[in-house]
């Protein structure tokens, strides 16, 4: 990626990027809890009725988490909460630019 000449404006395009970044891996995470807390609701409601259901929106979510985070992961490499992945998004964009 091509940042601009200017420093003011590469500063902001830095900042930009990562907020951008971090904010997706964050949103995965957000995901991923949402996932694990819905499925065990729907667990414990498959195992009151003494069905099995559960493991079918289980899975089929898990497919749609598993793109998701191999969306984000993938092409965005790092971990953490927001504050940590921002700024270990600016260090690596910082990093490159010099």
């Amino acid at each position: 990626m091509a940042f601009p000449d200017t420093c003011g404006s590469n500063d902001d395009a830095l900042e930009q990027l990562a907020r951008r970044r971090a904010g997706a891996k964050l949103g995965w995470a957000i995901h991923a809890a949402a996932y694990v807390l819905v499925n065990l609701l729907l667990a414990a409601l498959a195992a009151q009725q003494g069905r099995h259901w559960a493991i079918y929106p289980a899975l089929g979510w898990g497919l749609g988490l598993l793109l998701h985070g191999a969306a984000v992961w993938l092409a965005l490499p790092g971990g953490g909460l927001h504050a940590r992945l921002l700024a270990r998004e600016r260090q690596r964009l910082q990093a490159g630019r010099e």
